[in-house]
């Protein structure tokens, strides 16, 4: 009886290991099935997927740039799960980063470049923080539910920003000129994030993977992560056993925006070097607020260290 459970058990974690893989298998089969119903040939289309994403080191440079964003911001929605809140507000969170940590790179262009780089990515970390903390406590004290108010405060989000680059944030240059794009001066070159090869990686890659085996840490081995994933399972019995259910969900989204919010600062220091828009968040994130969640349910809402 014991083996049989022992077998059952092994079988269990070997499927939930596979479990992405068969999940990303089933995507490449739907698509598939969709580009024949097109007269596409899938294998030529697959093909020239993975020619582009790493079929030179240009290629695979810019595959990892562009998943950076969406592993921290994968990381926050971790984190918010865990402690029993789905945060739909990344999109926000990371324009409301990247334009606190724009800001402050431009009002100290002559400062030494690595604190000012520190500084300016802690302050995208601390507003994308306060940005999921305001949704977190409508939910905790007044049980607003954290989808709709993420989602409203995307919307926010996008339209202070659309304020500020078409206003105070606007380029000088732009503003003299007859086109007034949207967009802010170009950061000193100083404060460039260092390229770790001649592509476009640059350290914030780096960043993000030492920021999932952190969180994973944090999540797996630390009281207070103990506790927020105590209330993500089960909030009575969080409460019964004297944990401050509310402050921990505040925690939860806290911190989850403030991973979306340091994804933001990343992508202005490490490859716009300026914040613009086109008028829609998609615009600067290229949506990827959103498409870190489906990100984090691959991994199974869980660090990919993990």
């Amino acid at each position: 009886m014991k083996s049989a459970s022992t077998t059952m058990s092994v079988l269990q974690k070997i499927f939930d290991i596979s479990l992405p893989f068969l999940a990303t298998l089933a995507a490449f089969g739907v698509g598939a099935v969709m580009l024949l119903l097109l007269g596409a040939n899938p294998i030529e289309a697959y093909g020239s997927m993975a020619t582009g994403a790493f079929g030179s080191t240009n290629a695979l440079a810019d595959t990892v740039v562009k998943a950076t964003p969406l592993l921290l911001v994968a990381l926050g929605i971790c984190i918010a799960f865990r402690g029993g809140v789905l945060n739909i507000g990344g999109e926000g969170q990371l324009i409301v980063g990247a334009v606190m940590a724009t800001l402050f790179g431009l009002t100290f262009p002559d400062s030494p470049a690595w604190i000012v780089i520190a500084l300016s990515l802690f302050t995208g970390f601390a507003a994308g923080a306060v940005w999921g903390a305001i949704p977190g406590l409508l939910k905790a004290y007044f049980n607003v539910n954290e989808i709709l108010s993420t989602i409203m405060m995307n919307a926010i989000a996008v339209q202070g920003m659309n304020y500020l680059l078409r206003g105070p944030m606007i380029d000088p240059d732009q503003f003299d000129a007859a086109s007034k794009i949207p967009q802010t001066a170009r950061l000193s070159n100083a404060f460039d994030l260092p390229r770790l090869v001649p592509t476009r990686l640059h350290l914030g890659a780096l960043l993000a993977i030492i920021a999932a085996i952190l969180v994973f840490i944090f999540l797996w081995r630390t009281y207070i992560g103990y506790r927020i994933r105590a209330v993500g399972l089960n909030l009575d019995a969080s409460r019964y056993a004297g944990i401050p259910v509310k402050r921990y969900i505040v925690l939860a989204m806290l911190l989850s925006g403030a991973f979306c919010g340091l994804a933001g600062a990343i992508q202005v220091f490490g490859l716009h070097h300026r914040m613009f828009t086109d008028g829609s968040a998609s615009g600067f994130t290229g949506s990827a607020g959103f498409n870190g969640i489906p990100v984090a349910f691959l991994c199974d809402v869980s660090p990919p260290v993990n």
